[in-house]
């Protein structure tokens, strides 16, 4: 299962130099232990000189896809559907999941707790849809992160990709945060898309 896992997902890292007025903001995934690394892995990480330190931050953007042995309409909706299937293919770091409104798509707002290398935080989630089938949008209502899933179809089964962004701190809290984070939600979403293919392959087909 493992050397299949290493072979069908796809894992991108990338560190976004932007510049931001203000201080630098709190690392919405700061200081994780680090993960493990996957073996198909690309990254690459810049960081633009600034005069002001306090206000250059970088943009963290990470992803990972797998193919899906599933149709893509059937695994989009697995994925928009928060109350009866999404929370069953989650990772056991997720815990605590909650619909707090809606239901399925659009509008939906969401609850979890999330847990790795040792540290815990809460996430309120609002669900959008810029693409109504095939993107899926999750924001943070209380930071910058943001996680899109994004479903297509290939060869009669689905390409699906997780990706979250989110700006990074400044200074020294933020180099580490790039070093680090990273690699803890890398990992966390590689299961994640393992689980989703374990759980479409397990549905009774229509």
């Amino acid at each position: 299962m493992a050397f299949r896992l290493a072979r069908r997902t796809r894992i991108v890292v990338l560190t976004v130099p932007v510049r931001r007025a203000g201080r630098a903001g709190t690392a919405t995934v700061a200081a994780h232990a680090a993960g493990r690394l996957g073996d198909s892995f690309e990254a690459s990480a810049s960081v633009q000189a600034c005069r002001d330190k306090q206000a250059c931050m970088g943009k963290i953007v990470v992803s990972a896809e797998r193919v899906v042995d599933a149709p893509a309409d059937t695994v989009y909706h697995y994925v928009a559907d928060m109350r009866d299937h999404h929370p069953r293919f989650l990772p056991p770091e997720f815990s605590d999941f909650r619909v707090e409104s809606g239901g399925t798509g659009a509008g939906t707002i969401t609850r979890f707790t999330v847990t790795a290398g040792g540290r815990t935080r809460e996430y309120r989630m609002k669900v959008d849809e810029p693409e109504p089938g095939r993107v899926l949008t999750e924001s943070d209502t209380g930071s910058s992160l943001v996680t899109t899933t994004t479903v297509s179809p290939r060869d009669g089964n689905s390409l699906v990709q997780i990706r979250t962004t989110w700006d990074g701190a400044g200074g020294i809290g933020g180099f580490f945060e790039r070093m680090f984070a990273p690699r803890v939600m890398r990992a966390i979403y590689a299961d994640e898309l393992e689980r989703l293919n374990v759980y479409a392959l397990a549905q009774p087909q229509e």
